[in-house]
């Protein structure tokens, strides 16, 4: 696994209303509704949480929450908060790894900025790092974060697929699972965050809620994945609010910023958290 099961070593409804929205029926075709949604200057907002377990006592959990802004293929840029908080058995582990970088975590949320291959990190985890006149740590080379940690809905082809492997459809509510080998072999973000799966696999179960547009109103995912020898669990639900708003994610002045490799004994060498 790659970034986010190694940031482990250092480091789960809605109550439904009367008169209640019309649902997405299976005649919609969800993926042309979020094709449609796909162009520059448009956006979404999400509200994300995730929480990894890898033993019982030894668990991180995460929020996440901002704008995700498109282009014609998909996602483009961010700008999210986000919060990380340990269990009381990973925080002491953590903090014998790598003191400095937890407590960070744990002190505040991390703002990022994500604009192509470049985040732009702001928050109690550089901010000792920081020279003075500058806010923010620009990391290149970095992977956009997803809106949510295991299944990536704002790409067509994995939207797709989870549409491919669903076990039920009704009243806008689609239910499936599907290998991680499968998801991998669609999803950029899946295997930017756990690897290709190509030897090994895990499963993966899921939820998807539409809207009476065919769009993705909320994604539930749990997925049991190998690691070192073990299974480590993973469960991320995410809401999306305002399909289509126009925004315009703006990077911070160039002034404002300093690279990481400029501070890299500072800062932790790679996007902190679990998103990225």
């Amino acid at each position: 696994m790659k970034r986010t099961i190694v940031g482990l070593a250092v480091v789960a409804g809605v109550v439904a209303l009367a008169a209640a929205p019309a649902q997405a029926t299976s005649s919609t075709d969800p993926v042309k509704a979020l094709q449609a949604k796909l162009a520059r200057g448009k956006a979404v907002n999400i509200q994300s949480t995730a929480k990894m377990t890898v033993t019982s006592d030894q668990v991180v959990t995460s929020g996440l929450s901002g704008t995700i802004g498109f282009g014609p293929r998909g996602a483009v840029a961010s700008d999210l908060e986000q919060s990380v908080r340990y269990s009381k058995a990973l925080l002491r582990s953590a903090m014998k790894t790598d003191p400095e970088e937890t407590e960070a975590l744990h002190e505040g949320p991390i703002r990022m900025i994500s604009s192509g291959a470049n985040t732009y990190v702001a928050g109690p985890v550089v901010d000792d790092a920081l020279p003075e006149g500058t806010s923010w740590v620009r990391y290149g080379s970095a992977d956009l974060p997803g809106s949510n940690l295991v299944v990536e809905t704002l790409e067509p082809a994995t939207l797709k697929s989870l549409l491919a492997n669903r076990t039920s459809w009704g009243d806008g509510v689609v239910k499936g699972s599907v290998r991680a080998s499968t998801l991998a072999k669609v999803s950029p973000a899946f295997r930017a965050h756990f690897g290709g799966y190509d030897r090994r696999d895990g499963k993966i179960g899921y939820t998807l809620w539409f809207n009476s547009d065919g769009l993705v109103e909320r994604v539930a995912a749990k997925a049991v994945l190998p690691f070192n020898g073990r299974s480590v669990r993973i469960e991320s639900d995410t809401r999306f609010d305002d399909w289509g708003r126009e925004a315009t994610v703006l990077v911070p002045l160039r002034g404002e910023v300093i690279d990481q490799s400029e501070v890299k004994n500072d800062v932790p060498s790679s996007v902190p958290g679990i998103w990225s």
